[in-house]
């Protein structure tokens, strides 16, 4: 079994940062890609940001390229998401999952193992 469990996020203003993290464990961990994911009220669960095991590849939403980072340390089986410049649209729960594959993917149902999200907020 695998667990994941996401923390850093908070109340923030406009223009602010946070740093989300995603602790990861149990068995085979580390050899997966890692995605964020976020869910705002009233709509449906988007994909934010995914990076492949070896960190070489990243993908980005348009909406946050520029602006939100995401990066992993395997010996730490944690995965980071830096958010700078935040915006209120950016409001939403964070969910950060693990990948079926090695390869960083932005569909959604590429990933198996959820975390049970932490909120972000940001007040304009």
């Amino acid at each position: 079994q695998v667990q994941l469990v996401e923390s850093g996020g908070g109340l923030v203003q406009a223009g602010g940062s946070l740093r989300l993290s995603c602790a990861a464990s149990g068995r085979s961990i580390s050899s997966y890609a890692r995605g964020w994911f976020r869910q705002a009220p009233g709509k449906e669960r988007e994909f934010v940001a995914s990076i492949s095991w070896t960190s070489a590849t990243t993908y980005y939403q348009d909406s946050v390229k520029g602006r939100f980072t995401i990066s992993r340390d395997n010996a730490k089986n944690t995965v980071f998401l830096q958010m700078n410049s935040l915006k209120p649209e950016d409001t939403a729960v964070y969910y950060c999952a693990r990948s079926t594959g090695l390869i960083a993917s932005v569909r959604l149902y590429e990933y198996d193992y959820w975390g049970q999200g932490t909120q972000v907020t940001v007040s304009s």
